[in-house]
């Protein structure tokens, strides 16, 4: 498929509608729109961290109010089973058959709220639905929609009452993304916008998902040249052992990033890219998707946690020592 920037901007001609329909109920948190477009360009599963209270519920409930699209919301607790989440095989007695009902994971979107809230058994549930794309219920396997997003919230580890997320599960999301307090300005904005009345209204459907498809495939086609494929690799590489990088990184890390990262790290950066109307990518685009990317893929020695150094540290770090192409 020829990518020009024409085509790319005949393709991405939705994007601008869905920004202004979610502007209209969500103030401020551009970077998490972009962040959500990114994942639905590249068909990846998001997992928003952040404070009680901070919008990330409504921002992917605004996000699947926008598309024409089937959206499940599923609350994350701790008596929930995996049952509850996948479907089982139900008994018919005049038939004498089992037969399988659905759960509510058979959607486009999905809405994992709270997902630390759920035991472990819960948490491996979603493993094959998040990396197969299907899910297994009794001897038979069901695909599930095209496109299957997980858009997962969860508030910080230190709340009480969560569990971490299994790293093999955290490696399932293509994206970490932390949401920040609003600035002074913009809670003034929420202030206004939300006195007096009992909540905002989610907006219209504004977009199709054939066209949403049709971006995917072109945002495969955008260009990564060779100097830049390279900085991919050597990033993620740099994450495995960063004391070669930087001697202040010395045995901070237990792990580094696989090579999923790699490969998640050049999709999102063509997904940014396709949302800056161009034909190829730019180390810029790598530098800026990567701290989503690979945050949630280096796991950190307990020394270093107590010392307060996080894997954004590490991240930082090695995007100011590593040559840029």
């Amino acid at each position: 498929m020829t990518v020009t920037p024409e085509t790319i901007a005949k393709a991405g001609s939705w994007v601008q509608p869905l920004k202004e329909s979610m502007a209209s109920v969500l103030v401020g948190q551009e970077s998490l729109v972009d962040r959500l477009l990114v994942g639905l360009l590249c068909n990846g599963h998001l997992l928003l961290e952040g404070m009680p209270g901070l919008a990330k519920t409504h921002a992917v409930n605004s996000l699947a109010a926008c598309l024409h699209a089937r959206f499940q919301r599923i609350q994350f607790t701790p008596d929930l089973l995996p049952a509850d989440l996948l479907g089982t095989l139900v008994y018919h007695p005049h038939s004498g058959e089992f037969r399988p009902r659905l759960g509510p994971i058979f959607a486009n979107l999905i809405l994992a709220d709270e997902i630390n809230r759920a035991p472990a058994k819960v948490q491996s549930a979603l493993l094959e639905s998040m990396q197969e794309r299907q899910v297994t219920i009794g001897e038979t396997s069901h695909p599930l929609p095209d496109p299957f997003l997980v858009l997962a919230t969860q508030n910080p580890i230190e709340q009480e009452g969560t569990y971490n997320l299994p790293e093999a599960q955290l490696d399932r999301f293509l994206l970490k993304i932390l949401v920040e307090y609003p600035s002074r300005d913009e809670e003034k904005k929420i202030l206004d916008m939300m006195s007096g009345t009992e909540g905002i209204a989610l907006p219209p459907p504004v977009v199709e998902l054939d066209a949403v498809a049709e971006s995917r495939r072109l945002c495969q086609s955008i260009h990564i040249s060779e100097p830049v494929r390279d900085y991919i690799v050597d990033l993620v590489h740099a994450t495995r052992n960063p004391g070669k990088v930087d001697p202040e990184l010395e045995n901070l890390t237990r792990a580094g990033a696989s090579p999923r990262a790699t490969l998640n790290l050049a999709r999102a950066a063509r997904a940014r890219a396709f949302l800056d109307h161009r034909h190829f990518v730019t180390p810029d685009d790598v530098r800026g998707m990567a701290p989503e990317i690979l945050r949630h893929r280096i796991l950190m020695h307990f020394e270093a946690e107590a010392e307060g150094i996080d894997s954004d540290t590490v991240i930082a770090k090695l995007l100011v020592c590593l040559p840029i192409p």
